[in-house]
């Protein structure tokens, strides 16, 4: 049984201020029981998140920071058949604008349905097919575009960009020329179309931009078998909500890990992965005597949060 969790942690105050004094009892006895076998160190303006890094190590997907190929992954699992092109994940987005920056919100309050997000993919395939890029629907947030421009682009993952000011996200790779041209005239054609004008009239946000990201061509995988990622936290995370973000991780505490400490009572081959802003840690079971047994069982165990203030 292994357990991958993203989101694990974050750099923003209001999540250190509820780290302070949050419980989490099984995830404390886990990692009483666990040592750390590897760290996989970056800082928090990478441009592949510490959970997507960890992931295609286990898939056996290589690449430099922002190059990793998501996009040609998640096409082929949406059933696209990706040849030896080169694959970007176009995000359809909401970009809100500020009165001193622009800021990307959730795509998943967008709450797009298939029929919309097709409609809303041919309004703007013109333009890109005329500048050679091939568009292709996956799913209502999950579009793809092929071009050879797409190849070594660099780009960060939504992941980093959700709630933050996009300007300070944006590709400035030589072969991103067309990329921002390509956002400008989506954002103009948008800006005044009926579909943009239905979904204000009924109050919903607009997709008014789009984020491409996970350039490249498809790679081999590994299978993950028995791995488990575990993406409850991302969306309370990712909008700063932290107090449902401390429930969550409490929830997960008594239903996730819970079962984890149980395969390791029954001495089963268990890892644990926590992944935070800057770095994921993973931890295995650590070979424990006898005495070593006898003091923990009555000893408080350190609280497992002080492990989430590192990440």
């Amino acid at each position: 049984m292994h357990l991958l969790i993203p989101f694990a942690s974050a750099m923003s105050d209001g999540c250190r201020e509820v780290l302070k004094d949050m419980e989490l009892p099984v995830l404390s006895r886990l990692l009483e029981r666990m040592t750390a076998v590897s760290r996989n160190e970056s800082h928090e303006y990478s441009l592949s998140p510490p959970h997507e890094r960890v992931l295609a190590e286990l898939l056996g997907l290589a690449g430099a920071d922002g190059a990793l190929p998501w996009a040609a992954h998640w096409a082929a699992r949406d059933g696209i058949e990706t040849g030896d092109l080169s694959w970007g994940l176009l995000t359809p987005a909401h970009w809100h604008v500020g009165t001193d920056h622009v800021t990307m919100l959730d795509p998943g309050r967008l709450a797009l349905d298939e029929a919309e997000s097709r409609a809303l993919l041919e309004a703007v395939r013109h333009l890109f097919e005329s500048e050679g890029w091939a568009l292709v629907w996956g799913a209502p947030t999950r579009w793809y575009a092929a071009h050879e421009s797409l190849t070594d682009l660099p780009t960060a993952s939504p992941d980093r960009v959700i709630g933050r000011n996009v300007d300070l996200w944006m590709p400035d790779h030589p072969q991103a020329r067309l990329l921002r041209r390509l956002q400008n005239e989506v954002q103009m054609l948008l800006y005044t179309h009926p579909l943009t004008e239905a979904r204000l009239a009924r109050g919903a946000l607009p997709v008014n931009s789009f984020w491409l990201s996970g350039c490249g061509p498809r790679q081999p995988e590994r299978p993950l078998e028995g791995w488990r990622v575990v993406w409850d936290l991302r969306e309370a995370s990712l909008n700063e909500d932290w107090l449902a973000w401390r429930e969550t991780w409490q929830r997960l505490d008594n239903e996730v890990l819970a079962p984890l400490a149980a395969a390791l009572e029954r001495a089963e081959p268990v890892t644990l992965v926590l992944c935070g802003e800057r770095h994921a840690a993973r931890y295995e079971p650590r070979a424990r005597s006898w005495t070593t047994r006898l003091v923990q069982r009555f000893a408080r165990p350190a609280p497992g949060t002080d492990v989430l203030l590192t990440l």
